[in-house]
């Protein structure tokens, strides 16, 4: 009997569909390492269907995808977990999958929502994830909700409103504001300009019996928490490392220098993800500005 031919044609989309999985294998590891998606989600996905991205990924590549994690430690860890280096993550026996989950639980350890939290949402994230896109869609959709206002030093954008988007305020008037305490949190962001957020209309709102939402940067957000330990904090993260890469080329408002500068700074930013008690991803503008107000209406109860 004749050996059966695979057709020419046939043969050129395996290859092709060989090389789109090999692209989506590499944009997955690039966001377990950039932490844009965190590796228990990852897991669970490929435990769901062996089949998938992330079910065909190998294990020895799952793991030094991971942050801080060399080819020592992925040796390590996997004879301590009793895994096989060739298996694929989808692969995992019953036993291997309950060790790895705990492993991941006690080296990236997820943030869980605290009870209590306070009418006071804080809106944070990553440079370029789309924090204002998402904080003007409530606004314009979600009068009842307060939002604030923040006060910063830098130039204002092409279509962006004094006293709408920002106080646009000089270094002189910046510096009166934290004199006179006027200010909930303040930073410095991108080793660049001051923002900070007035605290008179903030007092007002929520004596007022008022949602008040906060679109802030990291440094703000740690403030809050210092100063108000039941504020809401929520963290939006993009749907891939590669799409926030194209995110902030996209909108063309900072030069090279400046793009980098922003990409290192929101490496620091997606690690520090676990402090928040809720995490968002802004996929679609629309759904992650209703799953902001659906948080702000549980709080309100």
């Amino acid at each position: 009997m004749s050996e059966r031919r695979i057709p020419e044609v046939d043969r050129a989309a395996a290859a092709r569909r060989a090389v789109e999985r090999r692209r989506e294998r590499a944009a997955l590891k690039r966001d377990l390492t950039m932490r844009v998606t965190a590796p228990q989600v990852v897991a669970k996905r490929a435990f769901d269907d062996a089949d998938s991205v992330c079910g065909s990924m190998r294990i020895t590549d799952f793991l030094l995808a991971l942050p801080a994690i060399g080819v020592g430690k992925r040796d390590t860890i996997l004879s301590d977990l009793e895994i096989s280096p060739v298996k694929r993550l989808g692969g995992l026996g019953v036993r291997q999958r309950v060790s790895l989950l705990n492993w991941l639980d006690t080296r990236f350890p997820v943030q869980h929502p605290r009870a209590g939290r306070s009418r006071l949402l804080v809106l944070a994230g990553p440079t370029a994830v789309g924090k204002g896109t998402v904080a003007a869609h409530i606004r314009e959709n979600n009068p009842e909700i307060h939002l604030s206002v923040s006060a910063t030093t830098r130039k204002a954008r092409p279509g962006e409103t004094d006293g709408v988007h920002y106080y646009f305020v000089d270094d002189a008037e910046f510096d009166r504001l934290i004199a006179d305490g006027e200010l909930l949190e303040y930073a410095v962001v991108h080793n660049q300009s001051r923002y900070g957020t007035p605290r008179a209309p903030i007092d007002k709102a929520l004596a007022a019996g008022k949602t008040v939402l906060l679109e802030i940067d990291l440094q703000g957000a740690r403030q809050v928490r210092a100063a108000e330990p039941s504020a809401t904090l929520i963290f939006l993260l993009p749907p891939s490392w590669d799409e926030l890469v194209q995110r902030l080329v996209g909108r063309g408002t900072e030069d090279e220098a400046e793009r980098s500068r922003r990409l290192r700074t929101a490496k620091v930013e997606l690690a520090a993800q676990s402090e928040f008690d809720h995490l968002i991803v802004n996929e679609d503008v629309a759904a992650a500005a209703r799953e902001v107000v659906e948080l702000s209406e549980a709080t309100a109860r």
